[in-house]
């Protein structure tokens, strides 16, 4: 296991295997395989490119190559911040094929979080694009100063991605028990924590989603989101779809303009949205001259889907609702095809795993009734056991036997299905994007006018939740704009970036002398429900 990551229990690693569920296959192999079986049948659709598994397969042979030439070893840890284009998958597949381990950024990211990431995995490279959505990709490239930068497109003075085309070499297949990928979590600490997942769990993860989902290999399924993200690469997403051998095609915007128009060219049978987006879809589905009739399953996940809303999927595009609700740390739930209407709209899925363990407990850890709401617990074939190089914060996010406590307050239906009620943890969820309060507050402390500051959600009716930061002034109370300007100086994404801004003379008193941050925000937030006279502009 590379170091810095938790592995499972011996014996919690020969139960999954002796299951079926850990198969001792790589992502390599996987792709492999694919090749094998379904050669000469489209892989990858993106911009001009239209790559059959023969190609890609070849491909991500040639980019295992091209790294071991640029010094990338195998357990090395690559940045990987690339947008929703081809060259994503003979990248990252290049990667498990030398052994090295992509850690994936989304292309909103700054130098706040790609910095972090390049330093706490010691990253040996970093792959960016030159630029994306008016961004220069470049100039971030030149502040975090990683030892190797490739860059696709124009690479000005960084190694051009073209470099990556060398002769295939025989190399050996990693361990499948090894790390194989890192993603981001979305969670409530200043400094965002790293998710190690192996070959072996996140391949049964995409393995059996896929199996849920249905997909062969005549499915297409539209990467709409960034496919960095979670969930549209694994619930089933792009290596759900390629374990099935069906076609992925991504989407340069998820807005409906792009998106019809290649659900209509591609035959598009499945995709997944976040809520806001499917609510715009849905808005924009009625007027659409695009043929849809192609689309058989729209995924909503990334945040609880309003049942009047998920009523409305059949009856507007002509499709089946499933929710999917997961997280990148491993628990997903999913709505089954076959589950009653009531089930598919009012629910958020049951788990993937007979053997996920699902806990919903009261404060002091004890399971509270059946039907009644609780904090959810969760164990199981393909959940973490810690972050990487995290010790301090496993202690508070992992219950002494293994259970890791997602933060989400649920209830658990008669059937087995989980309705998710709310979070506990201090983190806002802006559109399916999870934002730590602390890490907003952290950089809004170091500006020179503000002497102290607190992040809380408020509710919004198209993202769910919007960010209000209250702020108390060191002196002239800063301006909105100064302070969002600011933020965006010290090279925090936009989407963490503070909607409202209210400047306030002192925090509200709890009566518990020096309170904690989270009563903080739970008084705040109170406080701003209750009245209405705070400046929304300010």
């Amino acid at each position: 296991m590379l170091p810095g990551a938790v592995p499972w229990p011996d014996e919690a690693a020969a139960r999954y295997r002796a299951a079926g569920y850990w198969r001792g296959e790589t992502f390599g192999a996987l792709l492999r395989a694919a090749a094998a079986r379904h050669g000469g049948r489209t892989a990858v659709v993106g911009g001009p490119h239209r790559w059959t598994y023969a190609e890609l397969d070849r491909r991500a042979d040639r980019a295992a190559a091209g790294f071991r030439a640029l010094g990338v070893a195998p357990r090395d840890r690559v940045v990987v911040q690339l947008p929703n284009v081809p060259e994503f998958f003979e990248t990252v597949f290049g990667l498990f094929r030398l052994g090295a381990v992509p850690v994936f950024a989304l292309p909103a990211h700054r130098r706040a979080e790609i910095g972090h990431f390049v330093a706490h995995t010691d990253a040996a490279a970093y792959v960016t694009v030159d630029r994306h959505a008016g961004f220069d990709h470049r100039t971030l490239a030149r502040e975090v100063r990683a030892p190797r930068t490739v860059v696709l497109g124009d690479a000005a003075e960084f190694t051009p991605y073209a470099a990556l085309d060398a002769e295939p070499v025989e190399l050996p297949d990693p361990d499948p028990a090894d790390v194989a990928l890192m993603q981001l979590s979305g969670g409530t600490t200043g400094t965002p924590k790293l998710i190690p997942r192996t070959h072996d769990d996140y391949l049964y993860s995409c393995r059996a989603s896929a199996e849920i989902c249905g997909l062969t290999p005549d499915d297409v399924y539209l990467c709409a989101l960034p496919v960095a993200h979670n969930f549209p690469m694994s619930s089933p997403g792009v290596f759900g779809a390629l374990a099935a051998g069906a076609a992925t095609v991504l989407a340069p915007l998820p807005s409906p303009d792009v998106a019809f128009q290649l659900i209509e060219r591609e035959r598009v049978t499945i995709t997944g949205l976040v809520p806001p987006l499917a609510l715009v879809w849905l808005a924009a589905a009625p007027n659409a001259r695009e043929d849809l009739s192609s689309l058989e399953v729209l995924q909503v996940g990334g945040a609880k889907f309003a049942a009047e809303a998920a009523a409305r999927v059949r009856p507007v595009l002509g499709c089946t609702v499933q929710q999917v609700f997961g997280m990148a740390e491993g628990l997903v739930n999913y709505t089954r095809l076959d589950d009653p209407d009531d089930v598919r709209v009012r629910t958020q899925g049951r788990p993937i795993s007979p053997d996920d363990e699902v806990r919903v407990v009261d404060d002091d850890d004890r399971d509270v009734p059946p039907g009644e709401v609780g904090h959810l617990l969760t164990r199981g074939p393909y959940t973490i056991r810690g972050y990487y190089r995290a010790p301090e914060h496993d202690a508070r996010a992992f219950t002494a036997d293994g259970f890791y406590r997602t933060g989400d307050l649920v209830r658990r239906t008669p059937g087995g299905h989980l309705v998710v009620e709310g979070r506990a943890k201090d983190q806002i969820n802006r559109g399916g994007e999870k934002i730590a309060a602390e890490e907003v507050e952290n950089h809004l402390l170091a500006h020179p006018a503000v002497h102290d500051a607190a992040v809380v959600a408020v509710p919004d009716p198209v993202l769910g939740e919007r960010t209000c930061a209250f702020v108390v002034p060191a002196g002239d109370p800063p301006r909105a704009p100064e302070l969002r300007a600011f933020l965006r100086g010290r090279g925090l994404a936009d989407y963490k970036i503070p909607d409202r801004v209210v400047t306030v003379d002192a925090f509200p008193a709890t009566g518990v002398g020096k309170t904690s941050r989270r009563d903080l925000r739970a008084a705040l937030r109170a406080e701003l429900r209750d009245t209405t006279t705070a400046d929304p502009a300010r």
